[in-house]
């Protein structure tokens, strides 16, 4: 279904001036050197451009090669776009590496066929016209094109991009592929952080003969109650991603200790117990906000809110929330998965013992929010079931 729109003739602008020019460039180089999110540098581009030329709309399209296409994240919360490489005048423009101008899709002959499989059919659903565009591919520090800016209607008295359009978005073109490449570079430098931690987290978990889901579900349910708790998305998506190492300290615990099917001594425990210290020591030294904050998690996960925890004794918010939100997450998944040395616990059991715990062990504040967002907290439970990994 298409939503149709009602359009008002916009009002006419003018070309920047030289020292206006350069005010917006400034503007957004600013902007764009302290944002490490490639969403919001596209975004960010894309209006830079759009002031840039003066252009109607602005779209900033990347090369996606292991799928042939070019995809956008937009503005103005339209989701990820989409075409296929050779679609439409960006595809073209990036398959050749040329720049497109045409200055009305209505009476080109040059990319009719294209503008009547894209702009027009458009403009025909929407009611939106469609008259002057302007391409431009911008490339990696190789040399390569890895997308392009696409402008549509100049929203000036002449209506058609000009030479002068070509230069001004050409060198927005060449910072972004710069900056683009720069986002690009620090996404996949995050994504590596995050396979690592969770290969490390597998590997505290496999010493002491947990699957690798554990850590996937800590993580997940570690998520689910930041979010709960009001903490910032972007604070909750770390803990996501630090979760799974609370863990990491077994390494370092003896197998005897570890693998032992039936109840430890109390030596025993307290050799158990240092698998705390010796992950927070392992990360603390770490200037990474992930592994720093994993670091806490290591550290902080077996503390209880009624100061009867270890290995500080910490009570109520001397525990960071970090270490409290892990702490239920991790006892859950215990309590509701099959272990070496017990079968999982019923629901209904987990749920009662979390009731009288709340306020002894756990923050009632994280115990609340685990009832209320129990549905999506038991969802993840069966995606990530140990039995699926068999």
């Amino acid at each position: 279904m298409h939503e149709t729109y009602d359009f008002e003739k916009p009002r006419l602008k003018k070309d920047l001036e030289p020292e206006e020019l350069l005010g917006v460039i400034l503007e957004y180089a600013a902007k764009i050197a302290n944002e490490r999110s490639l969403d919001n540098v596209l975004m960010l581009m894309a209006d830079m451009g759009k002031q840039i030329v003066i252009s109607d709309r602005c779209t900033v399209w990347l090369l996606d090669d292991q799928r042939g296409e070019l995809w956008s994240k937009v503005a103005h919360g339209v989701k990820e776009l989409r075409i296929p490489l050779g679609a439409g005048l960006a595809g073209h423009s990036v398959s050749t590496g040329e720049p497109i101008f045409i200055d009305d899709a209505y009476t080109n002959v040059e990319f009719r066929e294209v503008l009547t499989s894209g702009a027009l059919r458009t403009d025909k659903q929407t009611g939106y016209r469609t008259k002057a565009l302007m391409v431009i591919p911008f490339r990696n520090n190789e040399g390569d094109v890895i997308g392009c800016y696409q402008a549509v209607n100049k929203m000036t008295d002449s209506e058609v991009f000009s030479d002068r359009d070509l230069r001004n978005l050409s060198l927005a073109a060449s910072y972004s592929g710069k900056s683009i490449e720069s986002a690009m570079l620090s996404q996949e430098i995050e994504e590596t952080q995050r396979e690592i931690i969770f290969t490390m987290g597998e590997i505290g978990e496999s010493r002491s003969k947990e699957t690798g889901n554990h850590v996937k579900r800590v993580a997940e349910y570690s998520y689910i109650l930041a979010l709960g708790l009001g903490i910032p998305q972007t604070e909750a998506e770390i803990l996501k991603m630090a979760s799974p190492m609370h863990d990491i300290g077994k390494v370092a615990i003896p197998d005897s200790v570890l693998k032992k099917p039936g109840k430890l001594t109390e030596e025993e425990f307290d050799v158990m117990k240092t698998h705390t210290e010796i992950g927070y020591n392992l990360l603390k030294n770490s200037k990474r906000r992930i592994l720093k904050t994993a670091a806490v998690v290591a550290e902080q996960h077996h503390e209880k809110w009624n100061g009867r925890g270890y290995p500080r004794g910490l009570k109520g918010e001397e525990i960071h929330i970090h270490g409290r939100i892990t702490a239920i997450a991790d006892v859950f998944d215990a309590l509701a998965s099959d272990r070496v040395y017990k079968k999982a616990w019923e629901l209904d059991r987990i749920l009662n013992l979390f009731k009288e715990e709340r306020g002894q062990h756990f923050d009632p504040q994280v115990v609340d929010a685990f009832f209320e967002h129990l549905p999506a907290i038991l969802k993840v439970r069966d995606e990530y079931a140990d039995h699926l990994l068999e």
